[in-house]
């Protein structure tokens, strides 16, 4: 029979795998550990494992080679992606090829606890679903409209007709933080950057869940409304509820590195 753990940690370096026990053990989660991707491979063989905390720069198979065999193999542990190396690029490709978080390198305890708070609560999501029975009125979360394009499943984007590009907050990673108590916007005239922190969203615990933007640009107007109705969010995240408008740097390169929302609907 196969041991069941909360946590995997893919990593090549032995303290920061002694970091991960240490801090996610404190949190009652129980943690086990791979050197490197081919021995994580291994250990599902006699292990399951609800998250995996991996690093992308690895001898061998890296994280992204990683990702693809996860894929493979229909192995479906949400992965939270890390490096030293940790440059917008790394970060939107852990994204979009599968992970469901990105934390770089020195990460803090309360990064580490929070992401990985997220992605038990997305695993949740991602269970109901299976379980889901499509003659009931219940809805576990909408999925983006058609025409716009994600970072993952944090956050989202849609070009306008003048070619200024709303960003926001995708409801199912809304639904991965409980009891959301406030909003950090930026202010306009700042500059986003695609796959960096955009805004923070603080739960009732006063956790900090940063929201990473679908795209880069300069901000042209703040939702108003949100400031004033933090629930927006909540009730509408596609409409209502979006976080900024913006004049995008480069929207026709960065937009190819987003998923388009009307895969989700294949």
């Amino acid at each position: 029979m196969k041991k069941d753990w909360d946590i995997l940690v893919v990593d090549d370096e032995q303290v920061v795998i002694d970091a991960v026990v240490k801090i996610c053990s404190s949190e009652n989660y129980t943690v086990d550990s791979a050197i490197d991707a081919k021995k994580a491979l291994q250990n599902f063989s006699k292990n399951n494992y609800k998250i995996i905390v991996c690093d992308i720069m690895m001898p061998g198979i890296d994280g992204f080679g990683f990702l693809d065999e996860l894929h493979k193999r229909k192995i479906s542990s949400p992965v939270i992606m890390t490096t030293g190396y940790s440059t917008v690029e790394n970060a939107v490709k852990s994204l979009y090829t599968g992970a469901i978080d990105f934390i770089p390198k020195p990460f803090t305890a309360d990064e580490l606890v929070n992401s990985v708070l997220r992605g038990m609560k997305y695993l949740e999501i991602q269970t109901s679903l299976k379980n889901y029975k499509r003659d009931t009125s219940e809805i576990i979360y909408v999925p983006c409209p058609a025409k716009y394009y994600r970072l993952g499943y944090s956050s989202w984007a849609a070009e306008e007709n003048l070619g200024s590009v709303l960003i926001g907050a995708t409801d199912l990673f809304i639904k991965t933080i409980e009891n959301i108590s406030d909003i950090e916007l930026f202010q306009p005239d700042e500059e986003v950057v695609q796959g960096n922190a955009c805004a923070h969203i603080k739960d009732k615990e006063e956790r900090v869940h940063p929201l990473l933007s679908p795209v880069s640009g300069k901000i042209i107007e703040v939702n108003e409304e949100l400031k004033k109705n933090k629930s927006l969010i909540e009730k509408d995240p596609y409409f209502e509820g979006w976080f900024y408008r913006l004049i995008p740097s480069d929207s026709e390169y960065e937009l190819k590195n987003l998923i388009n929302c009307s895969s989700d609907r294949l």
